[in-house]
C-alpha cells in the first residue's frame, strides 16, 4: 500500500482533513457577504469528507459542487449530506485541482479550506479566478506565518513542506495583484488545530496502526503526523492558518475588453 492510500485511511472518517471548525466557515460566509443572495453557486475545491461543504449547504441559498481527487472522501460526503438532509444542495465531483471541470465564469464563490496549497496559492488565485462571475467571491485558509521571525527549526520544517508558506500581508499583496480586492482574514484559533484535527487524529492511530500490521511505512505516516502536531503545540504562536476572503474585482485589460465590444450607435 502506498503512503497517499496510507494517508487516506488515517484521514477517511475524520471530520475535518485539516484544522477548522464550523464556526469558522460560519465566520468566512458572513465576511463574504453572501447570506442575502439566492440561487447561489459555489464550487468547494479540495472539499475532502465535506465538513465546509455541509456548512455552505446548511447556511445560504446555494448548489454545492464539491470537488475532491479522492472517491473515498466524496462517498463519505455523499453519506453525510444524506443524513444532513442537505444532499439535494450538494454535488460531488471527483477530479484534480489542475483539471477543474468548471465553465468559466459561472461561480458565484469559490471556498477551499485548507486545500488550495496542493496547486500553490498563486497559482490558485491565478488559475481558480476565470470560473468566478464579476464580483465573485474566493475564500481559502492557508497556512500562514504569524510573526516576521520564527525558530530555524520551524522554519526549515514547513519550508521543506510548502515552499510559500509566508505571512498575511503577502498573501494578501498575492490576491491584490492577482485581481481580487481583500474583504477579510482572520487566523484560525488554537481549538482548530488542536481539539478539532490533532487530537482527534491522535486517537485514531492506535487503530490504524493495528489495520496496517504497524508496517514500517504506517509508522512512518503516524510518525510524520506526529512530528507536526509536536511543531505546531512548540511553536503555534509562529505558525497557524489564515483565512482570506477577497472579491473579484475587474483589471484594466478586462474593462478595456468590455468597452471594445460594446456596440457602436450612430448619432442622430
Amino acid at each position: 500500500m502506498d503512503d497517499l492510500q496510507l494517508l487516506v485511511d488515517l484521514h477517511l472518517e475524520a471530520d475535518r482533513q485539516g484544522p477548522g471548525t464550523d464556526a469558522e466557515t460560519q465566520r468566512a460566509i458572513d465576511l463574504s457577504g453572501l447570506r442575502n443572495r439566492r440561487g447561489l453557486v459555489i464550487a468547494d475545491i479540495g472539499c475532502g469528507t465535506g465538513a465546509s461543504t455541509l456548512v455552505l449547504a446548511r447556511e445560504l441559498d446555494a448548489s454545492i459542487i464539491a470537488i475532491d481527487f479522492l472517491p473515498e472522501f466524496l462517498a463519505v460526503l455523499e453519506e453525510r449530506a444524506m443524513q444532513a438532509g442537505v444532499e439535494k444542495r450538494i454535488a460531488t465531483v471527483n477530479a484534480s485541482m489542475n483539471s477543474l471541470p468548471i465553465t468559466v465564469g459561472t461561480l458565484d464563490a469559490i471556498w477551499s479550506e485548507g486545500a488550495i496549497y496542493n496547486v500553490g496559492f498563486e497559482k490558485g488565485v491565478q488559475d481558480w479566478r476565470r470560473f468566478l462571475k464579476p464580483d465573485g467571491i474566493l475564500a481559502v485558509s492557508e497556512l500562514t506565518w504569524l510573526t516576521n521571525r520564527r525558530p530555524t527549526e520551524l522554519e526549515l520544517h514547513w519550508r521543506s513542506q510548502y515552499a510559500e508558506v509566508d505571512t498575511a500581508s503577502s498573501k494578501i499583496a498575492v490576491l491584490e495583484r492577482n485581481g481580487y480586492t481583500p474583504l477579510g482574514y482572520f487566523v484560525l484559533p488554537e481549538r482548530c488545530w488542536l481539539d478539532a484535527y490533532y487530537r482527534p487524529m491522535q486517537r485514531r492511530f492506535a487503530a490504524f496502526l493495528q489495520a496496517h500490521d504497524s508496517s514500517d511505512a504506517a509508522k512512518a505516516v503516524v510518525a510524520a503526523e506526529q512530528r507536526e502536531m509536536d511543531l505546531y503545540e512548540r511553536f503555534r504562536r509562529h505558525i497557524g492558518y489564515g483565512y482570506y476572503i477577497a472579491r473579484k474585482t475587474q483589471t484594466r485589460r478586462e474593462t478595456k475588453v468590455q468597452r471594445d465590444r460594446l456596440p457602436v450607435t450612430e448619432g442622430h
